[in-house]
């Protein structure tokens, strides 16, 4: 097919020979499939902020940081500027995720090169090469969904280990994919097992005052999911235990998880509170009291 205006870049620089067709049209961006070499990718093209229907949330972009002091100062502003290389950072928030995951070992597609607007990563395909189906799209019995349910667990796991909080995780962006064998040989050894896409709404699981509730949502996400197949894990609550896991510095890729959680119910110090809320008045008064004499 004949290269979009945005792909053609690609092509002059050498990065990819050819475009094969369309792959989807979804709220973040276009996807095509394209040929590099002897290699079958795709190329992600991101929506202009103006033609999206998911926007820059300011839960998602709390404290995300911008080397470039002026850059800052601009997105600040909300200058013209500014606003560009918002959209700049909110971009390449999913290839520094991808990155991040992929070294971290989370099951998320290879990142090969991002380009004035462009990613181009791994063509995740199902057994037969073709373009793997999301979780949305097919069954599953209830024994392969409380398999898939438990990957996906110590996915998410695995992805806050390594600091980094999906945001926006569902049955909709995650593929079942062909993965190789034990051996890593592709063929008869392969396993149909989860790939998780879509990341330019990670978030910074220390520095993101909203990454709890966020990784609380996407786990239950997936419980209620996967419990149309398997029941018994809408029972489950792994997102408040990994979340408290994690708080209390003892989540590792390997801790032990149960899917039981009992908040712990401390005793109200009244005598503090009460305390608190005279010393508020007393700065309070002392406050006015400036004031009046200033």
């Amino acid at each position: 097919m004949k290269a979009p205006p945005r792909l053609q870049s690609l092509i002059e620089e050498g990065l990819i020979d050819t475009v094969v067709r369309q792959l989807m049209s979804g709220k973040e961006a276009m996807v095509f499939v394209v040929r590099s070499g002897d290699d079958t990718r795709c190329a992600k093209i991101y929506k202009e902020a103006n033609n999206r229907s998911f926007r820059q949330a300011v839960d998602y972009t709390e404290n995300r940081k911008v080397k470039n002091s002026r850059s800052a100062r601009a997105m600040a502003k909300g200058s013209k500027f500014g606003r560009q290389e918002q959209e700049a950072a909110w971009q390449s928030a999913e290839v520094d995720a991808l990155y991040r995951l992929a070294a971290a070992g989370v099951r998320v597609p290879q990142p090969y090169n991002f380009h004035e607007g462009v990613l181009l990563m791994e063509l995740v395909t199902d057994a037969h090469g073709d373009a793997a189906p999301r979780l949305n799209d097919v069954a599953f019995t209830p024994e392969q969904a409380r398999a898939h349910h438990a990957t996906l667990v110590a996915e998410v796991v695995r992805m806050l280990c390594a600091g980094v909080v999906h945001g926006d995780l569902s049955e909709f962006n995650i593929l079942l994919a062909h993965l190789p064998g034990a051996d890593g040989a592709e063929g008869e050894g392969g396993t149909e097992g989860p790939v998780i896409i879509d990341l330019p709404q990670a978030v910074d699981a220390a520095g993101n005052n909203h990454a709890p509730r966020m990784l609380m949502r996407d786990v239950a996400n997936l419980r209620d999911f996967f419990g149309q197949f398997a029941p018994e894990l809408l029972a489950t609550q792994y997102g408040p235990e990994i979340w408290s896991l994690y708080q209390s510095g003892l989540l590792t890729n390997d801790t032990p998880l149960t899917g039981i959680y009992a908040p712990e119910h401390a005793d109200v110090d009244m005598q503090g509170v009460l305390r608190e809320i005279d010393d508020a008045r007393a700065e309070e008064a002392a406050r006015r009291l400036r004031m009046a004499a200033g």
